[in-house]
């Protein structure tokens, strides 16, 4: 019996961490794919920054007689451009650790003016972009985002100036869910349509932006929302006992929005991985006629996504405006409900992916203003870097061509298809 016995095969030595992180590299995985796209759109950026910088160009007009003061000119222009984006998004480390050791308040709230606009930026693109992912990993392609930010904003400000009396533990909540419930309205419009007649998402939620945007320039002529003397078309203002409270507590304009931004992150997160209900949108998203074979109610399940993406959009809208803004005009918002589009695709449909491009988006905003005041280059670069990055990561197929990176199982996916 004992001649019989197999042996146990030996387990396979485990590779190096070194071998292992250069495979990874190589692989072609998403975060190499997205790396690699946010390096070509610097390099890109880089070569925009030269061309739109005289000096440099009159000195690769000289190149043959003095090449070096051809890359000097070009380097500087690069450091100085990129150097004014780092300082207006995130500030100067140096500034920020001399304020600390200094113990100045003022000195200490001027060294991280730039990181907070950077997160006043950041939070209702978060916002948008958790939203329209939503929609994109339930198969539905939500375009409706400026609308769902607009009529947020537009319940969020009707809530915090008609109530001055409430106490802000109260008035706080419920501008908070006013907005909310204005963007699901706005989101469930969509989703009822796709469901009942089969209208396509794309074509209703597109129209339903214009909608909202004349909305809002009506109710500013109205006694309504419009301030007195009713000379402009101006909201009137959120008391202060409905704005989202500072989260330092000084004179720093991020507040409790980007907070409660990143719990709704962490929240949806949980919804798409760990629930019930998270688990058919994804099977929706990824083979519809499946999730039907499977017993998923499509018609049904359509609408809560369109309503949850909407609700979630408009939430950024209500943080807009109890946040920083506290007041609305005609052209609110600007084009914040379509970046959520593109920050969306950025973070591949992700929820961590959504917040962390996000991130990237204000910090360019903030930057970029800095930027155009340091430097010659104008403030449409930052779109450029937006766009190209945008597009490679989209395109992964242009990064593994250009890299020579191969293509892994997973390598090629970016999120659940949307609607047809």
């Amino acid at each position: 019996m004992s001649g019989n016995v197999t042996p146990a095969p030996e387990k396979a030595p485990r590779r190096p961490f070194l071998r292992r992180a250069l495979d990874a590299i190589v692989s072609g995985n998403a975060f190499t794919v997205t790396f690699l796209a946010f390096v070509s759109a610097l390099i890109l950026g880089a070569i925009i920054i030269i061309l739109a910088t005289p000096s440099a160009i009159r000195a690769w007009q000289d190149f043959g007689y003095a090449p070096g003061e051809a890359l000097r000119q070009s380097w500087r222009a690069v450091a100085n451009a990129y150097g004014s984006l780092f300082l207006g998004s995130i500030g100067s480390p140096r500034a920020i650790i001399d304020a600390i050791r200094s113990g100045d308040g003022a000195s200490v709230v001027a060294a991280f003016i730039p990181l907070s606009e950077t997160l006043v930026s950041t939070t209702p693109l978060m916002m948008a972009g958790l939203g329209i992912a939503l929609a994109f990993r339930a198969g539905l392609f939500d375009i409706g985002g400026q609308g769902q930010l607009v009529l947020g904003a537009i319940g969020a400000t009707i809530a915090g100036f008609s109530f001055p009396s409430l106490p802000a533990v109260i008035h706080v909540p419920l501008a908070i869910l006013s907005g909310a419930a204005f963007g699901a309205a706005w989101g469930f419009i969509p989703g009822v349509l796709k469901a009942r007649t089969g209208a396509h998402e794309v074509i209703t939620s597109m129209m339903l932006n214009y909608v909202g945007m004349n909305l809002l320039t009506w109710l500013l002529t109205t006694g309504l929302v419009q301030a007195p003397p009713r000379n402009q078309a101006i909201s009137k203002v959120v008391v202060a006992a409905a704005r989202l409270p500072s989260i330092t507590g000084s004179s720093l304009r991020a507040n409790l929005g980007i907070v409660l931004a990143v719990l709704l992150v962490l929240g949806v997160g949980w919804l798409l991985n760990r629930s019930t209900l998270g688990f058919r949108f994804r099977m929706l998203g990824a083979n519809r006629d499946a999730a039907r074979v499977a017993g998923v109610q499509i018609e049904r399940h359509f609408t809560i996504a369109m309503t949850l993406a909407g609700m979630l959009v408009g939430l950024g809208g209500a943080f807009m405006v109890l946040g920083v803004d506290f007041r609305l005009s005609p052209l609110y918002s600007g084009s914040i409900g379509f970046d959520g589009i593109t920050v969306a695709i950025l973070g591949r449909g992700t929820p961590l992916g959504v917040g962390l491009s996000a991130l990237l988006f204000g910090a360019f905003t903030a930057g970029g203003r800095t930027m155009q005041v340091n430097t010659s280059i104008p403030l449409q670069l930052v779109q450029v870097l937006q766009a190209v990055l945008v597009l490679f990561v989209a395109a992964p197929g242009v990064i593994r061509t250009i890299y020579r990176i191969r293509l892994t199982k997973a390598g090629g996916r970016v999120f659940g298809g949307w609607a047809g």
